[in-house]
């Protein structure tokens, strides 16, 4: 993924061929975050701004759509598939819808959090350690005030995970909504904050 997006940012010639902003709203930032916005009025202002800084924010190609589901593996390499909402915008969209899926993962699966929590980790290590298009301290802070607006999405946006429960439901909301209205700056610190 950090390869991609170091290959590709600052291209003109890639931008113009990925200037989709309005299906990339219209399939990710539409039915995520504001409707979770909607969903969540007194946190509108936070979530909202997280669709400006999004759409304002090019850097690179982006998948869109980077989750386990979605890696196969020729190899060593991965192959990403269905990247039907790619899109040259903010790469922080793809580490943080990544990194989504393992904290809702580890929610659903306490058993194994710890290992899951290890994943998340080695995957910020890696990916922030291979960013050279703007200081990764610039790109993390982005990518961890995204966070939880995504994780709040899947549960009350218009595509909300299937299996979580419901008590599991109510625990991930909060932590949601706690990380929404006090930001972290790392995403060390939003994984701390969700376990």
């Amino acid at each position: 993924m950090v390869s991609v997006h170091r290959a590709t940012a600052g291209d003109p010639a890639v931008a113009r061929s990925f200037r989709y902003d309005g299906t990339f709203f219209a399939i990710r930032l539409e039915p995520y975050l504001v409707e979770a916005a909607r969903v969540h009025p007194d946190l509108a202002t936070e979530l909202i701004g997280l669709v400006h800084v999004t759409q304002t924010t090019p850097r690179a190609l982006v998948h869109g759509d980077i989750s386990p589901k979605n890696i196969l593996l020729d190899g060593t390499m991965p192959v990403l598939l269905d990247a039907e909402c790619a899109w040259y915008g903010d790469p922080a969209f793809d580490l943080a819808f990544l990194l989504n899926h393992m904290l809702l993962k580890a929610a659903h699966l306490p058993a194994h959090a710890t290992r899951i929590g290890d994943l998340y980790q080695a995957i910020c290590r890696v990916y922030l350690a291979g960013i050279d298009w703007e200081p990764a301290a610039t790109f993390e802070r982005r990518c961890a005030r995204l966070l939880p607006g995504l994780l709040l999405a899947r549960i009350d946006g218009k595509s909300p995970v299937e299996y979580l429960d419901d008590a599991t439901r109510v625990t991930v909301r909060q932590r949601a909504r706690a990380l929404l209205a006090q930001p972290r700056d790392r995403l060390a610190d939003v994984l701390a904050a969700c376990g």
